[in-house]
C-alpha cells in the first residue's frame, strides 16, 4: 500500500508472528477420521463469516485422533481466513467453544502469539476491500477459486502503532455496532410488507376494504367460476425460437408472466387449440420440490396471449362475464387459501402437488363484477406503495454496506482517528517482533538420514505420478510417505487439484468412507 500515514509500514502477515505464535492451515481430516460422538469439534469454512464467526457446522473427532493427526487445536482470538469463497478471504475471530476445536485444511490460522499486535485489527485489516482485491489476486483455480496457505503467508498488511491498532479498532466497534443496527431495522421490513399485505387482503375478501355489505357476497367454489381446467403439455421443449414458446414454472414469478427465459416445442393445429392460452386465463403451478410454490398463480395478458403451457401448470380458465381473474388471483394470495393449498399439497417424498380438483374446491365468496374490480385497484394501489417502500429499505441495506466498505477504507488510510506522535512506530514493534523470534530458543527437528537431498512436495507428486496406484491413495497415507513439511505437501496437492490442467482429483471412496486423490489420466 502506498502512501501509508506516518508510522505506519507494510507487513507480511507471516512477520507479525512470534514465537509463541503461528499461521498455518487447518487440518487434512477425513471422513474416516471423524466420529460423532467426539469431543473435538472440527470447524469448517461454513463457520467463517466476514468479521463473525458463525458456529453453524456440527462436525467432531475424538481427542486421541486429533492427536495422531497432530491437528492445530485453535485459541480463543486466533483469527481464521477462509481459503475458498463465498468470499474469498473473508476472516474471522474465533471467539473459543465449549470444546477443544480444530479447523479444516481450507481455513488459515493465525496467531501472533505476542500483545504487540492486535487480532481484531488483523482481522479487519484481512476484511478491508484493498486486500480482499489483493487475495482474489492471488487466487487459483477455474471452477471454484482458492488462495494457497503460501500466498496468504506472504500477504502485505498495512500496520500502524500499537496504540492506534487499538483506536481504530474501538472506532471500528462503535461504528458496525450503529450499522448492524441499521441493517436490523431494514431488514425487518420485508418481514412487515408481507405482514401488512396479508392483513390487507383480509380485508379486501373480508369486504372491509369497500365498506361492503359481505352478506349478500355470493358463497361458491372456484370449479363454479370456471369454464375449462386442463393440465398443461408434456411435450419436451428446447429452446427453438421458430417453434411455439411454452411457458413453464420459472416463467410464473412474482405474480406475473415472465417471459424472459422461454422454451419452445412443435405442436399440431388440435393441440393448438386446446392448449393455447387466452387473455385472463390464470396459470397455477401445480407441482414443485418448494411448497412456497406450488398454487403460485399469474394472470395471462400481453404477449402470453396465445402461448402454450407445460404439465407442472395448470390453466384455469374463469367465465369473465362473472368473475375478475386478477380478483381470484389476489384471493389465491391470502394467507386462508394459501394455508388450504399448502395442506393439500405438502408431501414428505420431496415432491409437492396439488390437482385440479383440490383447487376447484377451493371455497370463496364472490362481490358484484363492479365491486370486485374496485377490490384489485385498491389492492394494486396499496401494494405498488409498499413494494416502493421495500424498495427504498433494500437501496438503504445495500448503502450501508458500502458504508461500511468506505469505514473501513479509511480505517486502512489512517484516517478514521487521529494520530499521536507519541505513538511507537510499528518499524519498532515489528523489530520487537523479530527480536522475540531470535531470541527463542532453536527447536530441533529430527531429519531422516538420506543419501540425497530432501525432494520439494512438488517434485515427490511428480515422481509419484509415475507408479500413483489406480484406487487413489489418502492425504495421510501421502503425508507420511512425503516425511517434508505438512504445509508444504497441502500446497503442493491443492496447486496440482486446482490446475488448469489439473493431474489429480479428489474422489469420496464410499465402500472406504474416505476422500482418497487419484490420478487422472491423460
Amino acid at each position: 500500500m502506498s502512501g501509508l500515514p506516518k508510522g505506519w509500514v507494510d507487513v507480511k502477515l507471516e512477520d507479525l508472528v512470534a514465537p509463541e505464535g503461528i499461521v498455518t492451515d487447518g487440518d487434512w481430516v477425513e471422513s474416516k477420521d471423524q466420529d460423532p460422538s467426539g469431543g473435538v469439534r472440527l470447524t469448517q469454512l461454513a463457520d467463517v463469516g466476514e468479521g463473525v464467526f458463525r458456529n453453524r457446522s456440527d462436525r467432531y473427532l475424538t481427542l486421541e485422533r486429533a492427536e495422531q493427526l497432530g491437528c492445530t487445536f485453535l485459541e480463543p482470538d486466533d483469527v481464521l481466513i477462509a481459503r475458498m469463497p463465498d468470499p474469498l478471504g473473508r476472516a474471522c475471530i474465533f471467539p473459543g467453544l465449549p470444546q477443544p476445536a480444530v479447523t479444516v485444511v481450507d481455513v488459515l490460522i493465525f496467531r501472533s502469539g505476542t500483545d504487540l499486535v492486535s487480532p481484531q485489527w488483523v482481522m479487519r485489516a484481512i476484511n478491508a476491500p484493498e486486500t480482499r482485491q489483493k487475495i482474489t489476486a492471488q487466487a487459483s483455480g477455474t471452477t471454484r477459486q482458492r488462495i494457497s496457505g503460501g500466498n496468504l503467508k506472504r500477504l502485505e498488511l498495512p500496520l500502524p502503532p500499537l496504540a492506534e491498532q487499538k483506536r481504530i479498532v474501538t472506532k471500528l466497534d462503535a461504528l458496525n455496532a450503529k450499522s448492524a443496527g441499521a441493517r436490523a431495522e431494514l431488514a425487518r421490513i420485508e418481514t412487515l410488507v408481507s405482514r401488512y399485505k396479508q392483513a390487507l387482503l383480509s380485508k379486501a375478501f373480508s369486504g372491509e376494504l369497500t365498506a361492503s355489505n359481505f352478506s349478500g357476497w355470493l358463497p361458491v367454489t372456484l370449479g363454479e367460476l370456471a369454464v375449462d381446467v386442463r393440465y398443461g403439455t408434456a411435450e419436451k421443449c428446447t429452446y427453438a425460437p421458430e417453434l411455439t414458446p411454452v411457458l413453464r414454472i420459472p416463467n410464473v414469478v412474482n405474480g406475473r408472466i415472465d417471459l424472459a427465459d422461454l422454451k419452445h416445442a412443435e405442436f399440431n393445429q388440435k393441440e393448438l387449440q386446446k392448449l393455447a392460452l387466452a387473455k385472463g386465463d390464470l396459470l397455477v403451478i401445480r407441482s414443485n420440490g418448494s411448497v412456497d410454490l406450488v398454487g403460485r398463480s399469474a394472470v395471462v395478458e400481453g404477449a402470453a396471449i396465445g402461448m402454450l403451457f407445460a404439465g407442472y401448470l395448470i390453466r384455469i380458465r374463469l367465465d369473465l362475464k362473472t368473475v375478475s381473474p386478477s380478483f381470484v388471483h389476489r384471493w389465491m394470495q391470502s394467507t386462508e387459501v394459501r394455508s388450504a393449498i399448502e395442506a393439500a399439497a405438502k408431501s414428505t417424498s420431496g415432491v409437492n402437488n396439488v390437482n385440479s380438483q383440490q383447487l376447484q374446491s377451493l371455497q370463496l365468496r364472490l362481490p358484484p363484477l363492479q365491486e370486485q374490480h374496485a377490490i384489485v385497484r385498491r389492492i394494486e394501489s396499496a401494494f405498488a406503495k409498499i413494494d416502493r417502500l421495500a424498495a427504498d429499505a433494500r437501496r438503504a441495506l445495500e448503502l450501508v454496506g458500502k458504508l461500511d466498505e468506505a469505514i473501513l477504507a479509511k480505517a486502512f488510510h489512517g484516517e478514521l482517528v487521529p494520530q499521536d506522535e507519541n505513538d511507537e512506530p510499528a518499524s519498532l514493534l515489528l523489530e520487537r517482533i523479530l527480536a522475540e523470534r531470535e531470541s527463542a530458543p532453536k527447536v530441533k527437528t529430527k531429519r531422516t538420514k538420506r543419501g540425497t537431498a530432501m525432494p520439494t512436495a512438488a517434485d515427490f507428486l511428480n515422481a509419484k505420478l509415475e507408479s500413483w496406484p489406480a484406487e487413489g491413495v489418502s492425504f495421510e497415507d501421502l503425508k507420511h510417505e512425503f516425511g517434508g513439511k505438512y504445509d508444504d505437501l497441502k500446497d503442493a496437492v491443492f496447486a496440482s487439484l486446482l490446475n488448469e490442467h489439473p493431474r489429480l482429483q479428489q474422489v469420496f471412496d464410499e465402500k472406504a468412507s474416505m476422500m482418497r486423490i487419484r490420478k487422472l489420466e491423460k
